[in-house]
């Protein structure tokens, strides 16, 4: 094994912001394509098919949790042993991820034919004339998760490699295919049976696209062997098994409320969920496609022994997190029921206070992503997801046992922002006992800069929204919220030497301009 030497910081600081880049110019070409599909598809199957589609949906993620577990596992394993230059044993890493991953696909068809498929029949409350329609959308998304896991190793492949063009330019390809399903959906009778089928095929196309690729430029994909090693399977199967307490937690504190609030209340709410799910993700692409760019660098600085720059990057992704998210996390907030009004036309009921919610529950969780990352670093995460698992399960029985009390539908995501304030604050003071986690620059550097910039920015576009109505003036809200949000974070959110660094970025592109 060679000895483990990072590259120049100089050069990996490069590497980090030409692959932010290209993320984020797919995140908006995806985040248009996506808003504009949804919009499409929820008017093409009505508010009932579309709350079918996505409870059915949650039904099959459910059963993905293995595939989550797996994907932390190879992530980490593959960054850890690219940082430490060695390939040959990355090589083995990546044929045994993906011979892992084809056992899970067939656990997975096993356990969705007959579990899932007896608790969709079951217990979902799906009307009587759509439940055909409904079991014919079940296994096509089972087709298309199964294609989605055999898919993960190779993605986990080129984030390790830092080949964000690649994935942006994939990700862009399969939004753009999805919009041309919604075209093809006027030729069909049942929409909803042709969107679930025309879904899979898009995502078998994108699996192809990624096997050629992966095979033809990275070494560690060409040879795919089916030995057996037990050292390597062991690690790989004993991480990914802690993970999966955290996969298995996330999966019931997201799919099983969604299950909850479909038994409590029926799909139209399923609708309304589904709508809050697809803006807070298209509002959490921010900051996911800035901390991907960065996750590679803080397993491998750990992997390579740059203490002091694993903590940098774990303290500035946190940070930089927040701020990229609550960017565009304010506008969306205070002037939701305008953009939901504009996006959909129709706006299911429940709709804007989900939205609402879960983008509170995504602010707090922006900050949690690298210090998940650095528990993964370190490859000690037994208890770490143990305790965490714990913590997020709680969402399920106090999401059951208020909503029996006062069935009331936005009680379910009251708890779930609760429980991850929670979480966040557990996770930090268990990261103190792992690796000597600094709580106190993370607290000062990361936490109160994020409120008093949240509450600084906050206050005149909200006082203006609250004393004004009409279109004009939730667009002059939004727009005061962005200015309000830049200004807050270049004057209390940044430190001297960030200023600098803006202004010297600002003054140079300033001077190209004028050329």
């Amino acid at each position: 094994i060679k000895t483990p030497i990072m590259t120049d910081t100089s050069a990996n600081n490069k590497r980090i912001a030409k692959n932010t880049l290209l993320l984020y110019i797919r995140m908006f070409l995806m985040m248009g394509i996506t808003l504009y599909t949804s919009r499409v598809v929820l008017q093409m199957l009505g508010v009932d098919d579309f709350g079918i589609y996505n409870v059915v949906g949650g039904i099959i993620v459910l059963f993905s949790f293995i595939n989550n577990a797996m994907v932390a596992s190879t992530q980490r394993f593959l960054n850890f042993e690219l940082g430490r230059d060695n390939v040959e044993e990355a090589q083995k890493v990546f044929a045994a991820s993906l011979n892992i991953y084809l056992v899970i696909v067939v656990i997975f068809m096993l356990l969705a034919e007959t579990v899932g498929l007896w608790f969709l029949n079951r217990y979902i409350n799906i009307p009587s004339e759509r439940t055909v329609a409904a079991n014919w959308v079940y296994q096509a998304s089972l087709v298309a998760t199964a294609l989605n896991f055999v898919r993960m190793p190779y993605n986990a492949a080129i984030i390790a490699y830092e080949r964000m063009s690649f994935y942006a330019y994939t990700s862009i390809i399969e939004a753009a295919l999805k919009l041309g399903i919604v075209f093809l959906l006027y030729s069909f009778a049942d929409k909803l049976i042709a969107y679930a089928w025309l879904v899979s095929v898009v995502a078998l196309l994108i699996l192809l696209m990624y096997v050629f690729f992966c095979r033809r430029v990275f070494v560690i994909c060409r040879h795919h062997t089916f030995a057996y090693d037990k050292r390597r399977y062991t690690a790989l199967v004993s991480f990914s098994g802690w993970s999966l307490f955290g996969s298995v937690a996330n999966m019931g504190a997201s799919q099983g409320v969604n299950i909850l609030l479909n038994i409590f209340f029926g799909v139209f709410v399923n609708a309304a969920m589904g709508i809050a799910n697809q803006v807070s993700g298209a509002i959490s692409l921010f900051v996911g496609n800035f901390q991907t760019a960065f996750n590679p660098q803080i397993i491998k600085s750990y992997a390579s022994g740059e203490k002091e720059r694993f903590i940098n990057l774990i303290l500035n992704t946190s940070k930089y997190s927040y701020y990229l998210l609550f960017l565009i996390a304010l506008p969306c907030f205070i002037c939701c029921n305008e953009m939901l009004q504009l996006w959909l036309g129709e706006v299911p009921p429940h709709s804007v206070s989900f939205c609402r919610l879960l983008i509170i529950f995504s602010l707090i969780d922006a900050v949690q992503g690298p210090l998940w990352v650095s528990a993964q670093a370190t490859g000690e995460i037994r208890n770490y997801q143990l305790l965490m698992s714990f913590l997020i399960l709680l969402n399920l029985p106090v999401s059951y046992v208020i909503l029996k009390i006062i069935p009331i539908a936005e009680l379910a995501l009251v708890v779930r922002v609760l429980i991850n304030l929670v979480t966040a604050v557990a996770r930090v003071v268990y990261l103190k006992r792992l690796y000597s986690f600094p709580v106190a620059r993370y607290l000062k550097e990361v936490v109160l800069l994020g409120m008093i910039v949240t509450i600084v920015s906050s206050m005149i576009p909200s006082f203006v929204y609250l004393c004004s109505t009409g279109w004009l003036m939730a667009t002059v809200t939004a727009f005061l919220c962005i200015a309000c949000t830049i200004m807050a974070i270049y004057t209390i959110g940044l430190k001297e030497f960030e200023r600098n660094l803006v202004k010297s970025y600002m003054n140079k592109i300033i001077h190209k301009l004028k050329r």
